[in-house]
């Protein structure tokens, strides 16, 4: 049964497939539904139907079935539906099929969100990535007839490199691929340099992991001070943001936003992107970010761990951050597990007990000390300086007198040099 719904400026159908063969990771059900609908509200269209087919095994032709896509097809007909949508992928041959029975354009859930992407990124590795996605997504749809590429240029599903000689020529694509990922050999040397330079420095990195919309970017501006640009949609933050932020009154770190996840996300899409998410491969603590608003954080969780494990970051310690607290009645489920926390970046509520947690599993906690340096060894009262907080210095006669606090690292490297002085 189909259910419409209002109007809307670009209207489209949503398309899916409930097949018995499915993994719960490839399964297509309300929630999914309700997710393709978001993605298309996202991407300037909206869903005026939609259906859920089932089936024991997809049919190798049109994926739902010849009967179910004419049946659509009715509904399109006497409609002003421009545009068909399917959460399941779908191969080049389904497309065409799909297209000649439909009588509209049919894309699936990763072209959505592939042109999404397209649309979102800003800086020139977020577009680099965004086109190495989508030219490897095309790049086996260029088979058959070569209309597959006409269309491009205008409507969802439709943004990107856009038409040109290349995608008429799959030796054209592939030497552009070749040269997109040296450009994104060369980012990766690049952040590459920055880390060690970090590592040198022994700040830690600490990187912001979640589910699309979970307010990532929120929390990160909230924290740091930062105003990087943040909206409630999905995808809002693409391109890799690193800031600063001061945990305690003798300890610092790096804090590092990354793209969101999604369920069902293109692999291709995660391997464009891996620039960016190696980030998650040095990172010295992870912060998951759940919206604690979200009936499905449950399922959001769940994805966001599988992608950390297939990027291999499953070993890396992490901290789940219960986020939107402040729009939940009853934070009691969120507050006992000694690795979570529960925040509002709205609110600020709960950052003194994020921080605390911070610097527990880096090890990073400070301590009250008083120092007798000798001024043979003064140049350790300028690193006390830069490195911990100096609460009082005296001047004696033959050493300086210092009061301070400092982490453990801090506080283990000045030990070292007096121990050294004294032998």
């Amino acid at each position: 049964m189909i259910n419409q719904n209002e109007e809307a400026c670009e209207r489209a159908v949503l398309i899916g497939l409930d097949a018995d063969i499915y993994t719960d990771a490839e399964a297509v059900n309300d929630s999914t539904m309700d997710e393709l609908a978001e993605l298309l509200s996202t991407a300037g269209g909206e869903a005026v139907a939609r259906v859920i087919q089932h089936r024991q095994s997809p049919e190798p032709k049109t994926l739902i079935g010849t009967g179910k896509a004419h049946e659509i097809a009715e509904f399109i007909a006497s409609s002003d539906v421009t545009l068909a949508v399917f959460d399941n992928e779908l191969s080049p041959a389904q497309t065409k099929n799909l297209e000649d029975i439909l009588g509209v354009r049919v894309i699936d859930r990763s072209t959505l969100i592939l042109d999404i992407f397209a649309s979102r990124a800003q800086s020139r590795e977020g577009r680099l990535q965004v086109e190495l996605a989508q030219y490897k997504y095309l790049l086996p749809r260029l088979s058959g007839s070569g209309t597959a590429l006409s269309r491009l240029g205008g409507g969802i599903g439709t943004r990107g490199p856009g038409e040109t000689k290349l995608e008429t020529d799959r030796r054209h694509i592939r030497r552009r691929i070749s040269r997109i990922e040296d450009e994104l050999e060369n980012v990766m040397r690049v952040r590459g340099e920055q880390r060690r330079a970090r590592i040198k420095r022994e700040v830690p990195l600490v990187a912001l992991i979640g589910y699309t919309n979970a307010g990532k970017s929120t929390l990160l501006n909230a924290l740091t001070g930062s105003d990087i640009h943040a909206a409630d949609r999905l995808f809002d933050t693409l391109d890799p943001t690193a800031r600063k932020f001061r945990i305690s009154d003798t300890a610092e770190v790096v804090l590092s936003d990354t793209v969101g996840f999604i369920r069902k996300l293109p692999h291709h899409l995660t391997r464009a992107f891996r620039a960016t998410l190696e980030e998650l491969l040095y990172a010295d603590l992870l912060l998951h970010v759940v919206d604690a608003s979200n009936p499905e954080m449950g399922a959001h969780a769940l994805v966001v761990e599988d992608v950390i494990k297939n990027l291999g970051a499953g070993d890396t310690p992490r901290l789940c951050v219960f986020n939107k607290c402040d729009l939940v009645s009853d934070v009691s489920p969120f507050s006992h597990d000694a690795d979570s926390v529960c925040v509002s970046a709205v609110t600020g509520d709960g950052f003194d007990e994020l921080k605390e947690k911070i610097c527990h599993a880096l090890s990073l906690t400070s301590r009250r000390t008083e120092l007798e340096i000798p001024y043979s060894k003064s140049a350790l009262l300028d690193t006390l300086h830069r490195e911990a907080k100096v609460l009082s210095v005296e001047y004696g006669e033959t050493a300086i007198k210092v009061t301070a606090l400092v982490d453990d690292r801090v506080f283990g490297l000045i030990n070292h040099e007096l121990r050294g002085d004294m032998n």
